[in-house]
């Protein structure tokens, strides 16, 4: 059997699907049909009754690997690597700053630029395919970000948060904000090939469903999400967002909840958390909260970012006419994820933030 180099398979995914060959001519030995084997090594039937008539024309042998079919792939071993470095590069470093895509043409330009040789858009996704290279949707960051003090505040910082944690059995509470419009996001659903859906959304109305997240972890304890939401319908002198007086009243709804226990506040700097009120209520109540601030642009460190991003996924596609229709689904959705602390954990997994090592410790008695 051969397939084409370009194919996405490598010499070691050749040799596995040759396994699986093989495994079927034993099948075939001893009596089984094409659509048994399809059904039990969970390949197409038309392949294994492909594999069947070529097995009873050469045997085994008719079924193993003759290598890549094709022309080999004119980029050896170092200037595959040396390609994979030059595309790590950036679009913006060989010349095309207007927007950052990797696409077919571009990389075929690259590579003729770079190596002399002239590609097909089609051989092109081949070599990447067969490199390990995916099409995907980037991550977008600010450019204002500062990565040498996002790096410093995960390993200087963050070691200051989960060390007195651990010693005085605090709960590290991170703290986000958001908001839902009655904007619905798009989302994939089935339909006729070639008759695209139609979902009918208002045309007309306003406001927003706001709210405020807390992702709650302690050692030794079942990670918490605590939230709180308001609706802004958009009139006149209707407050859009929360206040520090409503922060502050959150705060002390949290700690009741969690038992009493000190709190470790982690959050942005957002202009409310600035405020000065906000910040005489932090110094006030400074024997049981402690507030953290992460640095600029660095959303990626926050678990709750995940819950936002959790939610506004489960609403694609709604249908909501008014605010008033909005407000409870959003409840509801959140209300899941409340339920789900597996799902919590997760997202805090993502941050990178090294939490497991915390929870490993023996639990230490409320103070």
């Amino acid at each position: 059997m051969r397939y084409a180099d370009g194919g996405g398979l490598t010499a070691a995914g050749r040799a596995k699907r040759e396994a699986v060959r093989f495994e079927a001519a034993e099948m075939f030995e001893r009596g089984v049909r094409p659509p048994g084997v399809a059904r039990r090594l969970r390949v197409s039937r038309k392949s294994a009754y492909a594999w069947h008539a070529a097995w009873r024309k050469g045997g085994r042998a008719a079924l193993a690997s003759k290598g890549a079919g094709g022309l080999p792939c004119r980029l050896g071993g170092d200037q595959a690597e040396r390609l994979q470095a030059e595309l790590e590069a950036g679009p913006a470093a060989h010349g095309w700053s207007e927007d950052q895509r990797w696409t077919l043409t571009r990389v075929a330009e690259l590579i003729h630029l770079v190596f002399g040789y002239q590609y097909t858009p089609r051989g092109v996704s081949y070599l990447l395919h067969r490199l390990g290279w995916s099409p995907q949707i980037p991550v977008h960051r600010a450019v204002e970000r500062d990565e040498q003090a996002v790096a410093a505040w995960r390993t200087e910082q963050w070691s200051r948060v989960r060390g007195p944690a651990q010693l005085l059995g605090a709960w590290i509470v991170f703290e986000d904000e958001a908001g839902q419009d009655l904007k619905p996001g798009e989302g994939r659903t089935w339909s006729r090939r070639g008759r695209t859906p139609l979902v009918r959304v208002t045309g007309k109305g306003s406001g927003r469903v706001l709210m405020a997240g807390m992702i709650c972890v302690r050692q030794g304890r079942e990670t918490r999400l605590i939230y709180r939401t308001q609706t802004y319908r958009g009139r006149t002198g209707e407050k859009k967002g929360f206040r520090a007086r409503e922060f502050a009243d959150l705060l002390i709804s949290a700690r009741r909840q969690l038992g009493g226990a000190p709190l470790i506040v982690v959050w942005d700097n957002a202009s409310t958390h600035h405020a000065k009120p906000l910040r005489d209520f932090c110094e006030r109540n400074s024997d049981w909260l402690t507030v953290v601030r992460l640095p600029p642009y660095a959303p990626d460190l926050n678990p709750v970012e995940g819950v936002w991003a959790h939610l506004k996924k489960s609403l694609v596609n709604l249908t909501p006419r008014t605010i008033d229709d909005l407000t409870p689904l959003v409840k509801k959705r959140l209300r899941g994820i409340q339920r789900r602390p597996e799902v919590l954990d997760g997202f805090i997994a993502e941050t990178g933030l090294g939490l497991e090592r915390a929870r490993s410790i023996t639990r230490m008695p409320t103070s």
